[in-house]
């Protein structure tokens, strides 16, 4: 585990369980060892930081590149934070350079680490759960190891988007973790891709109870669907 996740697990976690209290439950379904990835819903920036609280192993994540990226003291710190913690740098461009993501998370999950990712791709808009994209599944089936389905609820309203810092007292987090999904030796065509992930995403609503929106998630400055 990386010195500044073991330094945050043995202060900023406490702390936050303190002062949030969240639900967790399926904790039975954490491997002890060996890789695997914690595919769940997406509500709000908070989300990372309850899902390492309540993990106890340690949990990467991936990052977008600018945070590593950054010019100034306030760019060296965020690099500095997240290579300390772990994180995986991903570039949301598409194209070769967004496969470097995969390239570093796949030695790490044969290794035995965990990794995190989430499906739909960017936060929900409106805590309806949209549909997801096939990266997870094929890092889980090139990697090897099963995927964790987690469903997370409450963060929406601890941290929504726009807020700064999870404020205590808003709303009840509940974490959830389902019984892992092997897609091991399942093709990886395109159209075994999508079913894999749709199963993936059915699990997740499971967890949840949030709606279904069998639409991409909007980013943002785009327009909500109805």
């Amino acid at each position: 585990m990386p010195l500044l996740y073991t330094i945050g697990k043995l202060t900023v976690a406490p702390a936050l369980r303190l002062a949030f209290r969240p639900t967790v439950e399926g904790l039975e379904h954490i491997p002890d060892t060996g890789g695997a990835i914690f595919a769940g819903n997406h509500l709000s920036v908070a989300d990372e930081l309850f899902l390492g609280t309540v993990v106890p192993r340690h949990l990467a994540f991936w990052a977008k590149s600018e945070y590593f990226n950054g010019s100034g003291a306030k760019g060296a710190f965020s690099k500095f934070l997240l290579t300390g913690l772990g994180a995986i740098p991903v570039e949301r461009g598409g194209g070769r350079a967004a496969l470097s993501a995969f390239d570093a998370a796949i030695p790490a999950l044969r290794s035995g680490d965990l990794v995190a990712v989430y499906p739909e791709g960017t936060r929900s808009p409106d805590g309806r759960l949209y549909r997801g994209r096939t990266g997870a599944v094929r890092l889980a089936v090139a990697a090897g190891v099963p995927i964790i389905p987690v469903g997370v609820t409450g963060t929406d309203k601890v941290q929504p988007i726009g807020a700064r810092v999870p404020r205590p007292g808003k709303a009840k987090i509940t974490i959830r973790f389902g019984k892992p999904l092997d897609f091991t030796g399942r093709p990886d065509d395109r159209t075994s891709l999508r079913t894999m992930t749709d199963e993936l995403m059915a699990e997740i609503q499971k967890l949840t109870g949030q709606k279904y929106v069998p639409r991409y998630a909007p980013r943002r400055g785009e327009s909500t669907p109805a």
